[in-house]
């Protein structure tokens, strides 16, 4: 029984999903079905938070739009997301970071991991 979830789990898990830890700056494209039509709309943020392994993993980004914070968790392997780019990794000494939460302007920022 086992065996056969693995195998379920090692067909759907995706093969491009970089590697990434908390604190790092993310890029992720989602496909937004609007219609008969499929856009590609881009949700870049911070991870603050990992959690899970192989399908039902989810990690979630929080960045500041107009002033209000916003926050997003995404399925590592959903078919909704189209690819993942890391723009630059953070160097973090926490697994969650929502500290950040509480924090404005430049106190948000996380030194970059060299």
């Amino acid at each position: 029984m086992v065996d056969k979830l693995r195998l379920i789990d090692e067909v759907q898990l995706k093969k491009d999903v970089p590697e990434f830890q908390v604190g790092d700056q993310l890029k992720v494209f989602v496909k937004i079905v609007e219609g008969d039509k499929i856009r590609i709309h881009p949700f870049e943020g911070t991870v603050i938070r990992k959690r899970g392994q192989r399908m039902g993993s989810t990690f979630t980004l929080r960045k500041v739009s107009f002033g209000e914070g916003v926050e997003k968790t995404f399925p590592t392997n959903s078919p909704a997301i189209d690819k993942i780019e890391v723009i630059r990794k953070g160097k973090v000494r926490r697994s969650k970071i929502y500290y950040l939460r509480k924090r404005v302007g430049k106190a948000t920022r996380v030194k970059e991991r060299k």
